[in-house]
């Protein structure tokens, strides 16, 4: 009874994920089938629903007509997230043993899938921002960078991911990106999970969507950046790199044969409201609203940072030498519930629900918590993973997953290899991967981290036996 107990607590200021704000920013043709008899709508594959999968059918329509709308050739929903999608994509992209590029900041379901299709991940470095602890989306000459440095790399490399925007809401120009390696005859895969609304293009501040700067494949979670309920998703391809067919093969494989009518109907719906006038000038009252709150609290003397993406709102609290995590203990105890807790910053997501008020609330909350929460006499110090710009891990991700393995501390991991995946609260961006040889400057690197997240990062490691 607990957990029904929670689903309906109020928890105040829901600036956390799924987006639409627990049912305030649902759209209304979810919300009127919510609100016929229970259960009503939760059918199997019925001939004239059909599926995900199935070329003739009510879904296979629906599918068709938001891939014309939103400029694509084909689209997938999905009920299993954007991880069961990404999953899919890369899969459809790479056979086993090639490489496939891709930056340290992929999702874990990213390498998940590598090693269920025995694929190498090819890692490159990112651009470190030692003030926060983030790392920055690559432009257009790091990536150059990148790819002159893959001589080093004795793998045929197949398949690109990119990540666009941020978890925290970073964006760079994908143009070029996507432009240099289709140059180099890489299909591009684009995890856009958290920015599903820059398609709309209704506002031309946003970044633009990766589907606009031409990548093959792109994954949208329509609960992470759109108003779709927790794991709905939907996978477009575009082009000719990629083999649609490939890709269905890949989502049968990895997606339930019996997918819930009710997320179906919710990637549906979620995507037909932007493609209405009213949901385009209610998406751009939110991205408006939200600006005017990020310049209301500047003003205010609250240290906002830029960021591409206008519905995430990230506060510096190691400026003050305040842990992000601490503060954001103490926002829930006062319930303003943010979105992701990191030691030098505190994230909100604004969603797609209207706020009011909500700038007297912050400049009220932040004054009192610097009050109420421990300041480090000495600064927060942040310092990047020391990698090389491009690398494979050593040993073979796949078979380091499935080795016998033990646990050791941390300082005594020297010379080891890792057997696990190292992910603090970022939700599965790792710090390490398996099959990732730990020098001595990597160790000591990764014990400099422990205490900044002490409760998300254990003191010891699994390495392979």
């Amino acid at each position: 009874m607990a957990f029904f107990k929670l689903l309906t607590t109020d928890r105040g200021r829901n600036l956390f994920l799924p987006a639409h704000g627990r049912g305030a920013a649902l759209p209304d043709e979810l919300r009127a089938l919510l609100n016929k008899r229970a259960g009503i709508w939760d059918l199997p594959e019925l001939p004239d629903l059909g599926g995900p999968l199935v070329s003739k059918g009510a879904i296979a329509e629906s599918q068709k007509k938001s891939a014309y709308f939103f400029g694509a050739q084909k689209c997938w929903y999905g009920v299993n997230g954007a991880t069961g999608l990404l999953q899919a994509a890369l899969l459809a992209l790479a056979r086993p043993g090639e490489g496939v590029l891709m930056p340290r900041n992929v999702h874990r379901s990213i390498l998940h899938a590598c090693f269920l299709g025995q694929l190498k991940p090819v890692l490159f470095d990112l651009p470190f921002k030692t003030d926060r602890g983030h790392v920055w989306p690559p432009d257009e000459l790091w990536l150059k960078d990148v790819l002159n440095s893959l001589s080093e790399i004795q793998l045929v490399i197949s398949a690109a991911v990119l990540v666009h925007p941020t978890y925290q809401g970073y964006a760079n120009n994908l143009n070029p990106l996507v432009q240099q390696l289709h140059q180099r005859g890489l299909p591009v895969l684009v995890d856009e999970a958290h920015g599903a609304h820059f398609v709309t293009e209704v506002d031309e501040k946003l970044p633009v969507s990766a589907l606009k700067a031409g990548a093959d494949l792109v994954v949208h979670s329509l609960h992470k950046s759109a108003t779709g309920l927790a794991q709905t998703a939907v996978l477009w391809l575009q082009g000719n790199k990629v083999d649609h067919v490939a890709v269905e093969r890949s989502i049968c494989c990895l997606q339930t044969t019996s997918p819930s009518s009710l997320l179906i109907a919710s990637c549906e719906t979620s995507l037909r409201e932007w493609s209405s006038s009213l949901g385009k000038r209610k998406l751009k009252d939110r991205i408006d609203e939200a600006r005017e709150l990020r310049r209301e609290l500047i003003e205010s003397g609250l240290p906002v940072l830029e960021n591409q993406d206008p519905l995430r709102l990230i506060l510096h609290t190691a400026g003050l030498g305040i842990s992000g995590l601490e503060a954001d203990s103490w926002f829930i105890s006062q319930g303003l519930v943010a979105e992701l807790p990191e030691p030098g910053c505190l994230t909100f997501c604004l969603g797609f629900a209207p706020h009011s008020d909500l700038s007297k609330v912050f400049r009220s909350l932040w004054d009192k918590m610097i009050t109420c929460v421990r300041i480090r006499e000495e600064k927060f110090k942040f310092s990047a993973p020391p990698v090389p710009l491009v690398t494979t891990p050593k040993n073979d991700s796949s078979l380091a997953w499935i080795a016998p393995s033990k646990l050791i501390p941390i300082p005594e991991a020297a010379g080891r290899v890792s057997a696990e995946l190292i992910c603090p609260y970022p939700p599965g961006i790792p710090l390490i991967i398996p099959g990732e040889e730990l020098d001595k400057k990597r160790v000591d690197w990764l014990a400099e981290q422990q205490p900044l997240w002490p409760e998300q990062l254990s003191s010891c490691l699994r390495v392979v036996s």
